[in-house]
């Protein structure tokens, strides 16, 4: 293997000392995002190996004529979730927004505020029926009755599959990537590392924030690249910390194009 397969650390230094004048792109999946559960999902199973495997079905049955001879007693606000069900209800609501984020696109700020208040309300809902169940008592009720709660061994295993998916991901990304240079923009890809050049000191660049929950989770967006000497565009998404990569091309660029109006003059 060459070592043009391998991206080189953006920003590493040379042999005298001074900043590589090159910026590495690379376009992810949107499966990255997921990472929140991914976390989520090691310390559930961290928890789970202290806490327990939880109640078994006739632990549970056992709990449930509780609650009733609890509710008939009207001391139903003192029956509550084990630490079990709690941590798999937190384990669903952090995959769910994880889902919706890669489902749907939140280009604005307001619609992120939005997203904002109808989990705010949602939280403010089921905790009022789990903390005080004789304020909302059918819901309460129903809260209550669900247990979603999984062992260690569950919770590992899907980190597992989601850490074996990242490491395909790292992977591909050693053999599928961009470098852009003061003078050209390469292309690396495939096994043999085969190499496209374009040309660099017209290129245009463009930054789209298409969603700005992507944007807060790892800084990521869309850069799309116009070589001027290429009637098509290159459209990279998800590019990590684009901000970041957006300034660099633009200073390496600037920084030639007053170099080349120099010697001009």
């Amino acid at each position: 293997m060459s070592d043009a397969a391998l991206p080189p650390a953006e920003g590493a230094p040379d042999s005298k000392g001074q900043d590589t004048e090159r910026v590495i792109l690379i376009s992810y999946p949107k499966i990255v995002f997921l990472w929140p559960s991914f976390l989520m999902a090691l310390i559930a199973g961290v928890f789970m190996l202290f806490a327990g495997p939880g109640p078994s079905s006739a632990d549970a049955e056992a709990a449930q004529v509780a609650a009733d001879e609890a509710e008939e007693a009207d001391d139903v606000g003192q029956a509550g979730m084990s630490g079990q069900a709690v941590v798999g209800w937190l384990c669903l609501g952090v995959l769910t927004v994880n889902l919706v984020v890669l489902s749907f696109d939140f280009p604005r700020a307001t619609s992120l505020i939005i997203f904002f208040v109808i989990v705010a309300i949602v939280l403010f809902v089921w905790l009022m029926a789990v903390k005080f169940p004789t304020t909302l008592p059918a819901l309460g009720g129903m809260v209550t009755a669900i247990a979603p709660i999984a062992n260690a061994t569950f919770y590992f295993f899907f980190a597992l599959v989601l850490g074996f998916i990242y490491l395909g991901v790292w992977i591909n990304t050693r053999f599928d990537y961009w470098e852009v240079r003061p003078n050209e923009l390469l292309h690396h890809h495939g096994v043999l590392s085969d190499l496209e050049r374009f040309s660099a000191p017209h290129l245009r660049i463009d930054k789209e924030i298409n969603d700005i929950f992507e944007y807060v989770l790892l800084g990521s967006g869309r850069l799309i690249l116009h070589p001027s000497n290429e009637r098509r565009s290159i459209v990279l998404d998800n590019v990590f910390w684009i901000s970041q990569k957006e300034k660099a091309i633009t200073k390496m660029l600037g920084a030639l194009q007053v170099q080349v109006r120099t010697d001009g003059g």
